[in-house]
């Protein structure tokens, strides 16, 4: 099963911080609130808030003022591929995922370990019984770890974590598309059991095919 890394506190503090020196609550050369003012806002702990000023000021986005305060002093933040995909229009995650989705069940067919294919089998099979008995946000997640888990035999690293942030948001677009009804999971197994089929014969060139099918059906 693929495993999503947590994030620290004091990371999601430095996110949110980033948020607001980019709608400019935090303009350059304002100063931030005390560090007891901040941990009541963000409801965390003296040393979150130190490590997320420490990597804001890493990036050169702080300063810190021994025996004055922290300063803002740019808002020249790298968002990272993540949150770019957790803000963008679902349209634009669509578009992202159906680019990558033939490229990544090639190189799973060419590349797949047998235990890589008992993964994708399982998600497959959870897939169909989900989607048989109408428990939607089951389906919908299994049928996202059938993706996730050919992303993970794609043997190509880079591509993998790419497509992994991508399917991250994909949940909220079948949410918004299908409005807590499988019967598209139903009809679309077929293709799914022959995208399986395919990847297990090694065949890549008609996984890429059956891929880019099974994803305008269903997003």
């Amino acid at each position: 099963m693929t495993q999503i890394q947590k994030k620290t506190l004091a990371q999601e503090v430095a996110e949110r911080l980033t948020e607001g020196i980019l709608n400019e609550t935090y303009s350059i050369g304002d100063q931030l609130p005390t560090e007891p003012e901040l941990m009541k806002v963000y409801g965390v702990g003296r040393s979150s808030i130190r490590e997320a000023i420490k990597i804001l000021s890493i990036k050169g986005v702080l300063s810190v003022q021994q025996g004055v305060g922290t300063f803002v002093v740019s808002k020249n933040v790298q968002e990272s591929l993540e949150t770019q995909m957790s803000n963008a229009e679902i349209e634009e995650v669509e578009e992202v995922r159906s680019l990558l989705e033939s490229k990544v069940a090639a190189k799973a067919a060419l590349n797949h370990t047998e235990a890589q294919l008992k993964t994708i089998k399982e998600y497959l099979d959870l897939r169909n019984k989900f989607a048989e008995e109408n428990m939607a946000l089951e389906c919908y997640q299994a049928d996202i770890n059938f993706h996730l888990s050919i992303a993970e035999a794609c043997g190509n690293k880079l591509l993998k974590e790419i497509y992994k942030i991508a399917s991250r948001q994909v949940l909220r677009v079948f949410e918004s598309s299908h409005k807590n009804n499988t019967e598209a999971f139903r009809i679309s197994q077929k293709l799914h059991a022959e995208l399986y089929e395919y990847i297990k014969n090694r065949d890549a060139a008609n996984a890429a095919l059956v891929a880019e099918k099974i994803i305008h059906k269903l997003l």
